[in-house]
């Protein structure tokens, strides 16, 4: 089984894998790392370990060197700059009225090339920007565009739960969110309820899902009617989480509710009438709520 280390750029994102090379890293050294843009600065955020092989979808590639002092200087540096370049930036943006929202800024280790990255509605046609801050920078320019996720973990936000939004705290990786999930859950469906900080479905829709759409498949919809040891009645009310419904029952001395869980009654009709139907959630067609959609 091999020996690995984690570290993440930047402090935040995803961890990546490296191969310590036998050199014993704790949580919080700093490191430098052979990546795709060249050499790299990052941050131990888990220390050597022996993992499966199976967790290993990649070959290893080996850790360049432990960061010197000169090594964290230079990296402490690259941080200050960036708020000059941001500056420099959204200066020139401004003058050529371009539709496009600065987020961050990056330098390579070895101050070789400048990453701007942006949010925007559409394509942004940025060639006369690039030429104003090569000239202006004397180094290699690029502009990424992101999207409204990545605007969040960047700046960093907090959710409507009052914590930390989870794309920042620990999510590496987004997992589709959907409209029908919020449905599933008996959800608001105001799309100001419903979605996050970046303004798409919040993420968390989908961490309960799968227990909501499996209770579901079991209970009747709202409006059915259903057959119970006390007599036939209509759902009133559905419980996912006690796994049970609200049924009132109308008898000559008055209307009797009572709930009863799953295995207590016999679905007779569905809210439509009868024959009896597929009681799972139907899809969602608001045209403003699957916007929210990725």
């Amino acid at each position: 089984m091999p020996m690995i280390v984690g570290v993440k750029f930047g402090g935040k994102g995803k961890q990546y894998s490296f191969d310590p090379l036998n050199i014993d890293f704790n949580e919080g050294d700093g490191v430098v790392v052979e990546t795709v843009r060249g050499l790299e600065y990052a941050r131990v955020t888990q220390a050597n370990t022996i993992v499966p092989d199976e967790e290993i979808k990649n070959p290893l590639k080996p850790v360049v060197r432990k960061a010197t002092k000169e090594d964290d200087a230079r990296a402490k540096e690259n941080e200050e700059k960036k708020e000059g370049a941001l500056k420099l930036c959204q200066k020139y943006i401004d003058k050529r009225d371009l539709k496009m929202k600065l987020v961050d800024a990056e330098y390579t280790f070895d101050r070789s090339k400048i990453i701007f990255s942006f949010t925007a509605d559409g394509r942004v046609d940025f060639r006369e920007l690039v030429k104003d801050l090569a000239s202006k920078m004397r180094m290699r320019i690029e502009l990424r565009q992101i999207y409204e996720r990545d605007d969040i973990k960047i700046r960093g936000a907090m959710g409507m739960c009052g914590r930390q939004c989870c794309c920042i705290s620990y999510l590496t990786d987004y997992e589709k969110a959907t409209v029908k999930m919020a449905k599933n859950q008996n959800l608001s469906l105001n799309p100001t309820k419903v979605s996050g900080m970046c303004g798409k479905l919040m993420c968390c829709l989908k961490y309960e899902n799968d227990f909501y759409v499996d209770v579901n498949k079991r209970l009747p919809k709202v409006g059915s009617t259903v057959k119970v040891k006390d007599g036939h009645g209509r759902v009133d009310e559905t419980d996912v989480l006690k796994e049970r419904i609200k049924v009132t029952i109308e008898k000559n001395e008055g209307v009797e509710q009572n709930y009863y869980g799953v295995g207590e009654f016999e679905v007779i009709c569905g809210p439509k009438g009868c024959p009896k139907r597929d009681f799972s959630h139907d899809e969602v067609d608001e045209k403003e709520l699957e916007k929210l959609e990725d």
